[in-house]
């Protein structure tokens, strides 16, 4: 596998035919593996009690705060350089390893029984120590992936992404059929991460050897470093309401928000983290073209808030019938979290849009003085509303993000290069349209719909509130931005170049 030099004399049409290419398998292939996991998840959680998602969610957010030292940040900065030698290849390899391994007997020696005994869930120091698997794969998956992602190749990964999915939902389905119980959603995942990393080093032919000698690695090291300890304080922020809960509810209340908000952020953790994986290294690539870089990044906010907008209204205005049809009655107490979550979601998105196009500038620094802002406010407001219950939390996500976005677009702005009017004209088409929308949506469901019909079942609710959102949300759209819908049209569409009529000379 041979590492190129960024390519910075590429023509801008081949660049963004590049770019087209690596959105289209990132998130294309996302997509329908997505939709996989959804299904079986549906499943799962129909057969499934809260009960067990609360004591998966105590194993979780010790997994994500481990995590966070697994070394990505390290490989990211092959990403960002210029050019690549072999021999950095290999030390991060080692790294890699190094660390994970350190990671894997860490968690199952020491960090299993603390978190039993902080939980008091004995379960939890059993389930952590076959969890540990998870690290160990790590540094068979994520070196060939960043590298080709370096390149801006995604299509190996997105097969190889499918096929695990299909993969872990094999385990997942007949775990949770056989009676496994909260099992299930341990070994699912070790499935998933195992596979794809013996995949992708299959199919990327990356046969390198690790070296555990670091001498001239300091660049790796400064760059890497900086984003590891961002990404620490992101996860402290994003998973502390789980930590800060863990000992305040039972495992059924827990289990609850838990699940409200991991259907809450599908988009924003599942969907916008590929494409930021697509975008960090195109905008690396624009590093000394910042006006090309400043328009990118405007037109990555403009086309993903399109779509998160009216999916997060969308969500909140129709949280009862979302959460009865796809989760099931006994999941009801999770709708009212999912109104309020719903509404923090498209901001929580906006502000993860930053982070790939600082770090691609080399200003990892940036993104680690916003997530520490965001990991010192988001804890101190938990810990309070801890005490009114899941909707305190609920609505701790609500107050803290418009502020976390607020310190972020200003300490973004001198060096992405964007006017604040710029960006409120990116935003505001989707989130006007998506307002709109969601106002005539519960007219429709309180207004009309319950009066006339107040025991229709679920299903069939949400899916007249679907319809008719979608139709009044595209309609404002055709009315008001039409060249907005042209945009995401182009963007989709991978049509071929015309090909130039030969010259015939007489």
């Amino acid at each position: 596998m041979k590492f190129p030099p960024l390519s910075t004399d590429r023509e801008p049409q081949e660049f963004r035919d590049q770019v087209k290419s690596a959105v289209f398998w990132r998130s294309g292939t996302q997509i329908l593996a997505q939709l996989i996991s959804w299904g079986t998840t549906i499943a799962v959680i129909r057969i499934l009690e809260p009960s067990d998602y609360g004591i998966f969610a105590m194993t979780s957010v010790v997994l994500v705060f481990l995590n966070f030292l697994n070394g990505y940040g390290f490989v990211s900065a092959l990403i960002q350089s210029e050019t690549v030698e072999p021999i950095r290849i290999r030390q991060a390899f080692g790294m890699l390893i190094l660390l994970n391994a350190a990671l894997a007997a860490l968690q199952f020696l020491v960090v299993a029984p603390l978190a039993a005994v902080y939980f008091d869930e004995p379960v939890v120091a059993d389930m952590l120590r076959w969890q540990s698997l998870i690290y160990l794969s790590t540094p068979f998956l994520i070196l060939p992936d960043t590298m080709l992602a370096r390149n801006l190749d995604f299509k190996k990964p997105a097969i190889v992404n499918l096929a695990s999915a299909i993969i872990g939902a094999a385990v997942a389905l007949a775990m949770a059929v056989n009676g496994q119980g909260v099992w299930t959603l341990v070994f699912a995942p070790i499935a998933i991460f195992w596979t794809r990393a013996i995949a992708l080093m299959l199919a990327t032919r990356f046969w390198v050897r690790p070296s555990f000698n670091f001498s001239g690695a300091r660049g790796i090291f400064t760059f890497g470093t900086a984003m590891l300890i961002a990404h620490g304080f992101w996860i402290i922020q994003s998973q502390s309401d789980i930590f800060i809960a863990g000992r305040a509810f039972d495992n059924h209340d827990l289990g609850l928000y838990a699940e409200a908000l991991f259907l809450t952020q599908i988009f924003a953790a599942k969907f916008v983290p590929p494409l930021n994986e697509v975008a960090f290294p195109a905008y690396a690539r624009l590093q000394n073209d910042m006006a090309a870089l400043a328009a990118g990044f405007l037109k990555a906010v403009r086309l993903i808030m399109l779509i998160s907008c009216p999916l997060y209204f969308g969500m909140a205005v129709t949280a009862q019938p979302l959460v009865e049809a796809v989760m099931g009655p006994k999941w009801s107490d999770a709708a009212p979290l999912v109104a309020i979550l719903a509404l923090a979601m498209p901001v929580m998105t906006l502000h993860i849009l930053f982070a790939p196009a600082l770090n691609a500038l080399g200003l990892p620094h940036l993104v680690m003085r916003n997530a520490m802002f965001g990991a010192v406010l988001m804890p101190s407001v938990y810990l309070n509303a801890v005490q009114y219950g899941a909707h305190g939390l609920a609505w701790g996500w609500l107050i803290t993000f418009p502020i976390l976005l607020a310190f972020t677009i200003h300490q973004a702005r001198p060096h992405i290069g964007y006017t604040l009017n710029a960006l409120a004209a990116s935003v505001l088409p989707g989130l006007t349209a998506a307002a709109i929308m969601a106002a005539l949506v519960w007219t429709l469901d309180h207004g009309l719909l319950a009066k006339l019909w107040p025991d229709v079942p679920a299903i069939l609710q949400l899916a007249i509130l679907t319809a008719a959102g979608a139709a009044t949300y595209f309609g404002i759209l055709w009315v008001g931005a039409r060249e907005t819908i042209w945009e995401v049209k182009n963007l989709v569409m991978r049509r071929k170049p015309p090909t130039a009529e030969p010259v015939v000379t007489p």
